[in-house]
């Protein structure tokens, strides 16, 4: 038996480090980046971040080849599901107001390996979405000057015909990814400015839109007699819905910019809200506005606003929303290499990833380092990449992170909070009866209030150890009182937070399965109907068990910052959502994660496991020990013990240097 655990002790070794939390010390709000943003610069830096191409293009594509005019339902269904993941986000942002978004969320409460691989995605899905973007940017100003720019680039530049790569090399979209990266460089005030621009005239535009367009419609596009308000029915709207909540992605950049923001507490949720809101409402409109001019039928996948205005005879009009566009997708731009660098920075911060990422410019109080790198690197991938094999590789890691990220409120919503042994004393292991006087009449024992109350009998301390037992019975990540008599034999003895782990672990394992069987079950798998039936119901039973299983422990209730509505059900309705897009997902896309994947896990088991601040701080020498002991004259006198690894103690004096054992009361008071 013992041979057996020495065998598995370097196992459970390695799980301990790859599980290991992220140890928030210290003020929440000490940076080494700049705290200038407000409410308005995170609502623009959100807005900005959704409201991109997609209003543009996904409008009309969705329309025409998937809803119908139902597209409308199709985005407050998105919006409705994109909300729930915000709030996740919001929380998150709220309650640790530092960079890394996703990463950081899933490092506090979930563990490092995790976290890494988090970041790793969020890494490359704003790689492949700052490079796809910019080729669109190109693309639509190459489309308005006849392809003036393609066309000079291949006849005296280059052009090739390789797999995946561009039949030319994108010059422009390239140099637009290295200019913007050149004035993010410059400090947060200066991209928050860009943004403000960009983000302004793109609202003129879309204003614009909404009147006169509203002035061109036609309920008669409505009718039936152009297939009516939802020709593909319900399941087209659900699959809209699918499609049309990618074109809320964006909003995490919020959370990416807690660290720069003055009060992130309140400015994070507010902000969130409100972006998710304007985006929401300028997507439902311009879909009701596009549907009413032209027939569904007859939209122009690529430029349905702009080619409806033209089909009404506004053909100036498609330059107003060519402008938009452009503006549109500046945004988005800059939101990609503004929170791309912040997340490298924070896994660098934490010693996940290689340290010069890790620098600020003492000026302009941003990552340059990383901001420049991963800029040139996104750039590169913009000139040599095509924008179709680009594209099929997004979406999985936002996802990911969602789901992570849903996960962590759960986890962290019913998990006592750790005291930290730097701001509160350490228990002494030295007895107290061989530093504190023999006999005292009375005892000083403080409870949850400030306030000391004394306890002079022995029956007021047996009562007051029972309410203290009461309390902890009924604290964080324990049961409910009203579950106690029903569940407390069963569940009582478990660690507080314990059982809602393990819960939500069954809840993403139901969930994967649930929507596995749904995607899955009849096409590729084909299952006979009642086994279909048979598991649809035991995996959704298992899924609601752990829900109610996660309900009837007691949450934290905190009134400081903003916590997520209606947990476990908000959380878990996201978590069951995304798992549900990811399934939807072509079976490439998964072998490109999986590479990716590996990728990554080389890196953390090369450098990052080994170059970990929480691994340095495990191998760091224990905390000091201190002991307060109250003299009869009422003094304070605070010993402080180094507690060794091995359990030996060296005892010193903090005032009273001159012994190697504490000295007694008595030497105490003659030396005063």
């Amino acid at each position: 038996m013992a041979t057996c655990q020495r065998g598995c002790a370097p196992a459970v070794r390695l799980c301990q480090r790859l599980n290991r939390l992220k140890t928030l010390n210290g003020d929440m709000m000490a940076t080494s980046l700049k705290r200038c943003l407000s409410t308005l610069d995170l609502t623009l830096l959100g807005v900005g971040g959704m409201v991109g191409s997609g209003l543009y293009v996904l409008t009309g594509t969705v329309a025409k080849d998937t809803a119908g005019p139902a597209v409308i339902v199709s985005f407050i269904f998105a919006g409705i599901t994109s909300l729930l993941a915000a709030f996740c986000y919001a929380e998150f942002g709220a309650r640790i107001p530092k960079t890394g978004s996703a990463y950081m969320f899933t490092y506090v409460s979930v563990g490092e390996l995790w976290a890494f691989l988090i970041g790793w995605n969020v890494i490359l899905e704003n790689m492949i979405g700052g490079a796809a973007v910019a080729r669109a940017w190109s693309g639509y100003l190459d489309s308005i000057f006849n392809h003036a720019i393609q066309n000079f680039t291949e006849t005296h530049i280059m052009q090739w015909n390789v797999p995946f790569l561009a039949h030319y090399p994108d010059l422009l979209a390239a140099g637009i990814l290295v200019v913007a990266s050149i004035f993010i460089s410059f400090g947060v005030q200066v991209s928050s400015y860009l943004n403000h621009i960009f983000s302004t005239v793109s609202m003129g535009v879309i204003a614009f839109i909404l009147v006169f367009g509203f002035m061109l419609a036609d309920p008669v596009n409505w009718s039936q007699e152009q297939g009516g308000f939802a020709p593909y029915g319900l399941s087209g709207i659900l699959a809209g819905s699918a499609t049309c909540f990618y074109a809320f992605v964006g909003f995490d950049v919020i959370a990416s910019s807690s660290e720069e923001a003055k009060n992130p507490q309140k400015a994070v949720p507010v902000a969130t809200a409100i972006s998710l809101g304007l985006a929401a409402t300028a997507y439902i409109l311009v879909s009701t506005v596009l549907t009413l001019m032209v027939p569904w039928r007859t939209l122009d996948p690529n430029s349905a606003l702009a080619d409806a205005f033209f089909r009404r005879g506004y053909s100036w009009a498609g330059i107003v929303v060519a402008v938009g566009s452009i503006c549109a997708m500046n945004t988005v731009l800059l939101c990609n290499l503004f929170s791309l660098p912040r997340i490298v920075y924070a896994m660098a911060e934490d010693g996940l990833f290689f340290s010069i990422f890790a620098r600020v410019n003492p000026l302009t109080k941003v990552p340059v380092n990383a901001i420049l790198v991963f800029g040139i690197l996104m750039a590169t991938m913009a000139l040599v990449f095509d924008l179709e094999a680009l594209v099929q590789f997004l979406s999985i890691g936002t996802l990911l992170a969602y789901t992570f990220v849903a996960a962590s409120v759960i986890v962290l919503r019913f998990q006592p909070e750790k005291t930290n042994s730097k701001s509160s004393p350490s228990p002494s292991p030295i007895p107290s009866s061989e530093l504190s006087p023999p006999t005292l009449e009375s005892q000083t024992i403080a409870e949850d209030s400030e306030e000391p109350k004394q306890y002079e009998s022995f029956s007021d301390k047996l009562q007051l150890v029972e309410r203290q037992k009461t309390r902890e019975r009924r604290g964080v990540g324990q049961l409910k009182a009203c579950w106690e008599p029903y569940l407390d034999r069963l569940l009582g003895n478990c660690e507080p937070g314990e059982v809602v782990a393990f819960s939500v672990m069954t809840l993403i394992v139901s969930s994967v399965s649930l929507c596995a069987v749904l995607e899955f079950g009849n096409k590729q798998l084909q299952l006979p109907v009642w086994s279909f039936t048979m598991l649809l119901v035991i995996f959704s039973i298992a899924f609601i068990f752990s829900l109610a299983l996660i309900w009837i422990h007691e949450p934290q209730k905190n009134t400081k910052t903003f916590q997520v509505p209606f947990v476990p059900l908000t959380p878990g309705a996201s978590i069951l959502f995304n798992v549900f897009l990811m399934m939807k997902l072509s079976f490439l896309t998964w072998i490109r994660f999986a590479v990716w994947i590996a990728i990554g896990l080389i890196v953390y088991f090369g450098y990052g496991i080994w170059h970990s601040k929480e691994g340095l701080r495990e191998l760091q020498p224990k905390d000091m020990a201190a002991h307060y002991v109250v003299l009869p004259s009422g003094s304070l006198v605070e010993t402080v013990q180094n507690v060794q690894p091995d359990g030996q103690v060296v005892t010193s004096a903090a005032h009273y240097m001159g012994s190697p054992t504490a000295p007694t009361a008595e030497e105490f008071t003659e030396k005063r």
